[in-house]
């Protein structure tokens, strides 16, 4: 039946499978480009290559493709909805957009918003008509990059998103309330995607390397462990930018010069300096589990504490260059903020907190600056440990005394059973006396007259011991007027 055009245009296809696709495609011009598309894989890029096919090759993004988790129910059900997935590159965006592509029973259609307009939305939209008067067909719109349409484009969406003509699946690194139009946006889910992980991303590092089809496992490549770790950490999350360095390591340690690791016969290893050459940046000392990673954070908190902004700047982006979790440093700073700075100055934990989340809006790098701006501010702050002494010694003396009952005056009295019982008997209300300030015991009978929090005299807190020690004398005063001659004695 096709002997002449399939010897001709087919080379590589059997006439089966031939038979197979003209009844899934519906036409020859279809398995033209089903041909083509295959051809093209072998020169795909290996990060295209390796785009998982199902949730099964899908790693990371647990939250929302776990057993039981919103995406994955609504593949394995076919019951796909309306949805902006919004993530850092190389998150996983696309790669869940194939998946559905491949695993739903609608007409699928992926178009960009950097080259598609107006025009490319009406035809989409003519195609679905088509699609659900001829074969009762939803159609499923995959748009890339959402972001990039105007709001003129984005609202030839809405009426057919609303109506149910078409079910649209948007993807956008940028914060959809601010990028996308409101009424798109509640009309849609939005779906939050995080960066991989460190092992997330070994994993799919590992399978390209492994697998021979689609990885680069034809040309038996291996990789130094300390070239992997390298390789993990430079992507920042970014599994696409991962792959990519990896396939260019893999082709300079394949066509480089020779080296005494490189054994011809037995395949390709690609070492550090392969990965240090493709990414075109120098590998810094660093070992995120080991003594490098604490001997860093231990210099920059001594740089804090000692109020040196230089070396804290210096620190701090020595980890960060190194690819230490920028989070971990921000939270090492709110930490600081407390222990360190404490009430000399109580808007410093303002301060570290702003940053943390200065970072998770922006990211990195723009983040950094953030980052940096909260620990100039930690070491040029006014210090004092007050607090961190103080938790120390309440502890402390928890552990000794157990658990001492409440003075019955400042107990919880809600019935009058508590009320007969005494409780709440003799409590002063502080506002009915000046300075609204009431010179009655708070602690334990045991613990009377203990002082745990001893404020300094460098900035806010000179303000509190002030004021610390003028009521600490008021109530010296009272308990002296309380107690007998006989009983001070």
């Amino acid at each position: 039946m096709y002997d002449t055009f399939f010897s001709d245009h087919f080379y590589g296809i059997d006439e089966n499978e031939l038979e197979f696709l003209t009844e899934e495609t519906g036409s020859l011009v279809d398995i033209f480009q089903f041909h083509a598309e295959k051809q093209a894989d072998g020169s795909a890029p290996l990060a295209e290559r390796m785009r998982p096919r199902n949730l099964d090759e899908f790693f990371g993004q647990t939250h929302i493709t776990g057993e039981g988790a919103l995406i994955r129910h609504a593949i394995e059900t076919d019951q796909i909805f309306s949805m902006i997935f919004w993530g850092p590159p190389g998150c996983g965006k696309t790669s869940l957009a194939s998946i559905i592509a491949r695993e739903t029973h609608s007409h699928f259609v992926r178009i960009s918003a950097v080259l598609s307009g107006v025009q490319a939305i009406r035809s989409v939209i003519e195609d679905a008509e088509r699609q659900r008067a001829m074969f009762r067909k939803k159609t499923i719109l995959f748009v890339d990059e959402i972001h990039r349409f105007n709001k003129a484009q984005q609202d030839a969406f809405l009426q057919h998103v609303e109506s149910g003509l078409i079910t649209l699946i948007g993807a956008t690194t940028e914060n959809p309330s601010f990028e996308v139009i409101p009424a798109l946006v509640s009309r849609c889910r939005v779906i939050v995607l995080y960066p991989l992980s460190y092992d997330d991303i070994s994993r799919i590092i590992r399978r390209a390397l492994a697998e021979e089809e689609r990885g680069v496992g034809k040309k038996s490549v291996r990789i130094e462990e300390k070239a992997l770790d390298y390789l993990i950490t430079s992507s920042d999350g970014d599994v696409r930018a991962a792959l990519n360095n990896l396939e260019v390591a893999s082709s300079l340690a394949t066509f480089g010069e020779k080296r005494d690791d490189v054994p011809g016969e037995d395949g390709i290893t690609i070492c550090l300096h392969d990965l240090e050459k493709a990414i075109q940046q120098k590998a810094l000392r660093y070992d995120k589990n080991g003594e490098e990673h604490y001997n860093l954070i231990s210099a920059f908190h001594k740089s804090l504490r000692g109020s040196d902004p230089d070396a804290a700047s210096y620190w701090l982006m020595r980890m960060i260059e190194s690819g230490e979790d920028p989070l971990y440093i921000g939270r090492r700073m709110v930490r600081f903020a407390s222990e360190d700075v404490g009430n000399a100055d109580p808007n410093a934990l303002n301060v570290a907190l702003g940053a943390v989340e200065a970072f998770r809006f922006l990211g990195h790098p723009e983040g950094d600056l953030a980052l940096l701006q909260a620990a100039i501010y930690l070491a040029t702050a006014p210090k004092s440990n007050s607090l961190y002494q103080t938790i120390k010694q309440v502890s402390q003396i928890i552990q000794e005394t157990g658990s001492l009952p409440v003075p019955h005056h400042i107990r919880n009295a809600p019935n009058r059973l508590m009320k007969d019982l005494g409780y709440g008997k003799g409590y002063r209300y502080a506002h009915d006396y000046p300075e609204a300030f009431s010179p009655q015991t708070y602690l334990p009978k045991e613990l009377e007259g203990h002082i745990y929090y001893t404020p300094t005299q460098r900035g806010y807190e000179k303000m509190i011991k002030q004021r610390l020690d003028r009521w600490r004398e008021l109530k010296d005063k009272k308990r002296r007027e309380d107690d007998p001659p006989s009983e001070r004695a």
